[in-house]
């Protein structure tokens, strides 16, 4: 096909998408009308609204964002902007259904936005500002005083912080309660004889380390058992340094006889080393790790598992960023998500 043909049938495919005049046209409604019940206004009548926007999901009719930017001055785009070197896949894909789960009947879309470890991180959040291409940002990796929570709020930009921030600013966030996962860990390691504790943390600048550290700490005092320092390493190192690092913990005399992990794949390579320093787990030691699926279990019965729901953060996050846009006070848009109980291997199966 040669390039005028092409260009030909590019030129029909848009002469031919639904249009506002296409739905007024099937509807036999005026073109303001029909994009009021489009946005759902009030003083549409319901049975109106729900047979314009049946007929628009049926003709495939999608705003055009070029159109939609001119006249309002709004993108309908929420962007969730993400390291791609420290954040795994079932984190990112777990965050990002979450996200759409919630704004799929919303006029928005999600675009993900990646740096690397050689960005600052304040990079993309200043382009998407300044280039104007997104109503809303979302945000992970919280750090206590925030440069890019500070950017945003200066410029009036709504957003939401997977994770808390220290600044005495206020806005929308969603986290998981880590204080409480390290607590709940360290009793439970405790409950059932360990007393020489190590922890495997977040890595240093993110507020949610401090939380950790924090609820481990204060549960040691309060059943009496004594911490093994682990600070070599933290989840954001490699599988091979954490196992590496555990082997040489673990060979040593003074070894710990339990461990508290703050991620599930650092947990594979805690149970690496521990198994190449020739200890069992379950036996010799034991582990509590968080997950965001119940994989763990499939790897090793004996370790015990807190569940952390990402999807559920993901819809917290879009849900915050969605509120602040129509209106809501920021702080009236956070949300702490408390771990459940330590959970064993259970068998589920009939035999």
């Amino acid at each position: 096909m040669d390039r005028r043909a092409s260009e030909k049938d590019d030129d029909t495919s848009a002469k031919e998408r639904p249009t506002l005049k296409t739905l007024a046209f099937m509807t036999g409604l005026g073109v303001t009308t029909v994009s009021r019940a489009l946005k759902d206004a009030p003083e549409i009548g319901a049975e109106t609204r729900r047979r314009v926007q049946l007929v628009a999901k049926q003709i495939g009719y999608r705003p055009n964002r070029a159109g939609v930017r001119l006249r309002t001055g709004k993108t309908n785009v929420i962007s969730l902007v993400l390291n791609t070197e420290h954040e795994l896949m079932s984190f990112v894909s777990d965050i990002i259904y979450g996200v759409t789960e919630v704004i799929a009947d919303t006029p928005y879309h999600l675009i993900v936005t990646p740096y690397s470890r050689s960005q600052d991180p304040l990079d993309p959040v200043r382009y998407l500002v300044e280039t104007g291409s997104a109503d809303g940002v979302i945000i992970s990796r919280a750090q206590p005083n925030d440069p890019r929570a500070r950017y945003m709020l200066e410029h009036g930009i709504p957003f939401a912080t997977h994770g808390r921030t220290d600044m005495g600013l206020v806005h929308p966030y969603h986290d998981f309660d880590n204080y409480a996962f390290a607590s709940e860990a360290v009793r439970h390691l405790a409950g059932i004889g360990r007393r020489r504790l190590a922890l495997l943390t977040p890595p240093i600048g993110l507020t949610y380390r401090g939380h950790t550290v924090d609820g481990f700490t204060d549960a040691l005092s309060e059943v009496g058992a004594s911490e093994v320092p682990f600070n070599t390493v933290t989840i954001d190192h490699s599988i091979e340094q954490i196992r590496m690092r555990t082997a040489q913990l673990m060979r040593r005399e003074d070894r710990p006889d339990g461990f508290v992990s703050s991620a599930a794949a650092a947990t594979l390579a805690i149970v690496a080393g521990i198994e190449d320093a020739g200890l069992k787990l379950g036996r010799d030691v034991d582990v509590v790790s968080k997950q965001s699926s119940e994989l763990l279990h499939l790897f090793r019965r004996e370790l015990f598992v807190v569940n952390e729901n990402f999807r559920l953060a993901g819809s917290e996050l879009a849900r915050a960023v969605l509120g602040w846009i129509g209106g809501a006070a920021p702080g009236s848009l956070q949300s702490l998500s408390k771990p459940g109980e330590v959970l064993p291997y259970r068998h589920s199966g009939g035999q």
